[in-house]
């Protein structure tokens, strides 16, 4: 039996219940694959769900506003993401008359989809022969051909996957290699004794499945030290919404900053709260620490709540400020790191 055979039988016998195998349209295979992007399939399923219930067709999503988009993707992380799904809807109704295009090239031009989103689309959606490449299929084709090479090499991936995808159901191979690399060939303590293809993976066969693929040893990631203000004023407490580019642009946040060398947090955060926001406040508690890891570095920030004392409440780095109680908070998009402050006040 082939090899791509042996893969779909194991397929087929799984039968794994996944909301966007139900209907592989383009759009929700292209949602889906965004939503996945760095973040685990039983994170997202809520989040497709909930998405697809409330934009179930590209054209219920063109009418949405990107604000909509960040309240309901708020938690997910990776909020980039959502905003390239906003900026290519735009693309395909200008340029493609409302419907995503079967075209590689003109896939790739949308805004947010590179080699791996296009040639998923392709292959789930539409049954073409593209071989999309991530960081599972890698790991398969490294350890069944035991071959290490540059990472970055797709086309090397590229041909040695060919013979585990069938022409025929090109579809169902994709997807059966993505369960492959998530259920059995894991990066981790793999299930080798158990592998529909473990007679044609070489690194099994000589026991040397560890060491396929080539470790990568990453840098060590910066730390910053920030605090935070749940400013009170009036029953009511102060939230400011990021600039429009840059890191968890748009969203919305507790206003504070960085600690400086040689700063105490409380210094820090008068000064921060002055700089920023252009009033003075009166630090009352401490409230707790948290720490949040980000792709590139992690904060420690510590949160205090205050009450206003003097001021009018300016944006100077960011794009609006609000008084909002707590009934309303559920109205904004805030990042997880926020949502967690959020639970050291409750406690």
């Amino acid at each position: 039996m082939h090899i791509y055979n042996k893969l779909l039988k194991w397929y087929n016998l799984q039968n794994i219940n996944l909301p966007w195998r139900i209907n592989t349209s383009s759009y929700r295979i292209w949602i889906s694959e965004i939503m996945l992007q760095q973040t685990q399939v039983e994170t997202v399923i809520p989040y497709y769900n909930k998405w697809m219930k409330i934009y179930p067709t590209l054209k219920d999503l063109s009418k949405a506003d990107l604000d909509d988009l960040l309240y309901l993707w708020q938690g997910l992380g990776y909020y980039n993401r959502v905003k390239s799904i906003y900026n290519a809807v735009k693309m395909i109704n200008d340029k493609f008359n409302g419907k995503i295009p079967n075209s590689y090239k003109l896939l790739i031009s949308l805004n947010g989809i590179g080699d791996y989103t296009a040639s998923a689309i392709l292959a789930i959606a539409f049954n073409k022969y593209y071989i999309p490449i991530d960081g599972n299929i890698k790991r398969i084709v490294s350890r069944v051909n035991k071959y290490n090479n540059s990472s970055k090499d797709l086309d090397s991936y590229k041909n040695f996957t060919q013979e585990l995808v069938s022409k025929q159901k090109i579809g169902d191979s994709v997807q059966a290699l993505m369960d492959l690399g998530r259920i059995i060939c894991k990066p981790k303590i793999p299930l080798c004794d158990i592998c529909p293809i473990q007679k044609n993976c070489l690194s099994y066969n000589d026991d040397v499945v560890d060491l396929f693929p080539k470790k990568i040893i990453r840098k060590k990631i910066p730390t910053y030290n920030v605090v935070v203000a749940y400013i009170l004023k009036g029953g009511k407490f102060l939230i400011s919404k990021r600039p429009k580019t840059g890191l968890l642009s748009n969203l919305w946040e507790l206003p504070g900053g960085k600690i400086e060398k040689n700063e105490t947090k409380e210094f820090s955060l008068l000064r921060e709260v002055k700089e920023e926001i252009n009033i003075t406040i009166k630090i009352e508690q401490e409230v707790g620490t948290i720490m949040h890891q980000y792709s590139h570095f992690k904060v420690i920030i510590t949160l205090f709540i205050c009450t206003y004392k003097s001021g009018t409440a300016k944006p100077k780095a960011s794009q609006a400020l609000k008084w909002i109680n707590e009934k309303e908070k559920k109205e904004f998009a805030f990042p997880a790191a926020t949502h967690k402050l959020f639970k050291l006040i409750s406690k």
